[in-house]
């Protein structure tokens, strides 16, 4: 009789620092796999067990990103510190797909205690559902991040494979409200060079956000910002100008933008919440989707 149970979950761990250039050559090289039917990802995590928050690191994120030094460790700088894990999981056989050519499509992160530099903290990534999307197959990654014993962090990363006929899962449904009356906050501006500016913070060097050159390579006619880039930009601009302790953020990324670029930020408030869109210049087409909750 088969056993209904699930296989033990596979725990690597990251030690080495590797560079922007090493993690780029990685995900090309993931380029070559052709995978056949998939039906669950294997269960396995991905570890960084030590990793000191640098005020320095922490600065060049928030200038950047338009976040101010009373704001504190934003609230989205903690995914950086996945970064690695992810391109070590794209580079590996244990992700059926090629990092390159993944879309970003959705972004969920919840700050649990405030973060402060020096604070030694372990990172997780582990594998998590398949989902089905009428253009391909969605991913989670799960993030958690810890400091001692606390849980102080976590996120869930939502991937598209373009491209994947008859995707397993459940079908994907957006957990945010398109409706809702939102007005003009604010333009946020994204200059040209912005791309590599956040790549060389966050290590994410992929030649699509770089130059319009690199960005025509692989399709585009021109650089687009890193979504994550658009999300703390917009975060920085709506969230309390001091540290918040408990907080969540729900995104869904619509439309690139395109770089040089100045977009038009819009929000309606509440009491204990936020939503926002991220939207092109004159305000009708939406780059990006959230929704801010306070605890």
């Amino acid at each position: 009789m088969a056993s209904s149970k699930k296989p033990a979950m596979k725990v690597i761990e990251v030690t080495e620092e590797m560079s922007p250039a090493g993690m780029f050559l990685g995900a090309l090289k993931s380029s070559r796999k052709k995978p056949g039917v998939v039906t669950a990802l294997p269960s396995i995590t991905y570890v960084r067990p030590s990793v000191k928050l640098d005020a320095a690191h922490i600065a060049a994120y928030a200038k950047v990103c338009g976040y101010s030094e009373a704001q504190g460790v934003p609230i989205i700088y903690p995914q950086m510190l996945t970064f690695p894990l992810m391109m070590a999981f794209f580079a590996s056989p244990d992700c059926p797909w090629p990092g390159m050519g993944t879309v970003h499509l959705a972004n969920r992160i919840a700050q649990h205690a405030i973060l402060k530099a020096g604070d030694d903290l372990r990172v997780e990534v582990a594998t998590g559902d398949l989902i089905a999307h009428e253009k391909g197959q969605v991913f989670n990654m799960e993030m958690k991040i810890l400091r001692g014993d606390e849980l102080v962090w976590d996120a869930t990363q939502t991937l598209l494979r373009i491209g994947v006929k008859n995707p397993a899962g459940n079908k994907f449904v957006s957990a945010l409200n398109a409706d809702l009356p939102l007005s003009r906050q604010a333009d946020i501006r994204a200059p040209g060079d912005i791309g590599r500016r956040y790549g060389k913070v966050s290590g994410d060097m992929n030649p699509i956000h770089l130059s319009a050159l690199s960005a025509k390579l692989f399709g585009f006619r021109a650089a687009i910002a890193h979504g994550l880039w658009t999300k703390a930009r917009a975060l920085a601009q709506l969230m309390p100008p001091y540290a918040v302790a408990q907080a969540s953020v729900n995104v869904e990324f619509k439309t690139p933008l395109f770089l040089p670029a100045t977009a038009s930020l819009w929000a309606t408030h509440s009491e204990l919440s936020t939503a926002f869109e991220v939207r092109n210049q004159k305000g009708d087409k939406p780059h990006l989707r959230g929704q801010i909750t306070y605890a």
